[in-house]
């Protein structure tokens, strides 16, 4: 498309002018077809300046995804393959499930401006405001055993601290077992799904969904998640291009798929090396009730092993139970 082109041509020459005539060659369109194009742009909430004998300068991006521009950053990709994207969906898990009931999903990934019933771990909800995060699923299908599958949420969160600090320039830590947290507020969330195959019990499919917290205030938030929530904007008075960080979580995603689950090593040395949650007091939240201990290593199979007070220890899983510091988030 010759908007896509333009925009291309300007965000290689940032602060700088590209001449009509070059836009014009490199688009291989009319001088009268690149104005209606940055039209558009602008309509878009591109802010573009234009002076006559110089051309044309981007000086901001609108906050918004670049479908096509995502598709041609991963062609030749597993995750991505099929990439859509929508203003307001109830949750981009749900729909990769419904779309699953009509054909295979595997490499699917939806993402959507809104989400109105954003969901995290045990059922809890996921505040997803307008423009103001990052919200995607992608499909997976590996060929692996069905028990090594629950290891793929914690491999997810080494991913996305690889994404966000290639974007941004600072690594968050996790908080087990996916959460991604900068200043012991949390920043990201993970939740995977597995659906299996009714006539087998074979896996049929994993949805892995992320929200990434970017623009919110604590108004966004509201009352009862500001205190233990933060936007990458509060973190680091700015926030990153939408498109550009999902780019980079979706390659990082699909390097996921590649090294899964050989590469396990790898994954479970930089999760250690993440985890925020060791060393520290934790509330252990068992479905008949709560125990206290400390947080003192990661398993092989990424689960939790908590020492209590008298000295024995026990691994956790997060199949099994959830995990609250006992002095803030973390």
């Amino acid at each position: 498309m010759t908007k896509d082109t333009i925009l291309s041509l300007l965000r290689q020459s940032p602060g700088e002018f590209v001449s009509g005539e070059v836009i014009r060659q490199a688009a291989g369109v009319s001088r009268a077809a690149v104005s209606k194009a940055v039209a558009v742009l602008r309509q878009e909430g591109h802010e573009i300046e234009s002076v006559t004998n110089r051309g044309y300068r981007l000086i901001s991006l609108a906050d918004s995804l670049r479908p096509e521009e995502l598709r041609q950053r991963l062609t030749g990709h597993h995750i991505g393959q099929e990439i859509v994207c929508l203003p307001t969906i109830d949750s981009t898990n749900n729909e990769i499930k419904r779309r699953a009931v009509s054909g295979s999903v595997d490499g699917l990934v939806i993402l959507a401006d809104q989400q109105t019933g954003g969901r995290g771990r045990r059922g809890r909800s996921f505040v997803s405001p307008a423009g103001k995060g990052l919200y995607l699923s992608a499909a997976l299908k590996p060929y692996c055993p069905l028990e090594r599958v629950s290891s793929l949420t914690a491999w997810t969160a080494v991913a996305l601290c690889d994404a966000i600090e290639q974007v941004c320039g600072v690594r968050p830590g996790i908080k087990w077992p996916n959460d991604l947290v900068l200043q012991d507020k949390k920043l990201c969330g993970v939740l995977t799904e597995m659906e299996l195959e009714a006539e087998t019990g074979s896996l049929g499919y994993v949805i892995i969904g992320i929200g990434i917290n970017l623009r919110q205030n604590e108004a966004d938030f509201g009352p009862g998640v500001a205190p233990t929530a933060i936007s990458l904007q509060q973190a680091l008075g700015r926030a990153p291009d939408r498109t550009e960080l999902a780019a980079a979580v979706l390659l990082s995603l699909d390097k996921l798929y590649r090294d899964f689950p050989e590469r396990a090593q790898g994954y479970l040395e930089r999760f250690r090396r993440d985890c925020l949650t060791l060393c520290r007091p934790v509330r252990v939240l068992y479905p008949g009730g709560t125990r206290e201990g400390t947080a003192v290593d990661i398993t092989e199979d990424f689960g939790l092993t908590v020492r209590w007070p008298d000295g024995t220890v026990e691994a956790v899983t997060s199949g099994e139970v959830s995990v609250r510091g006992l002095y803030g988030y973390v």
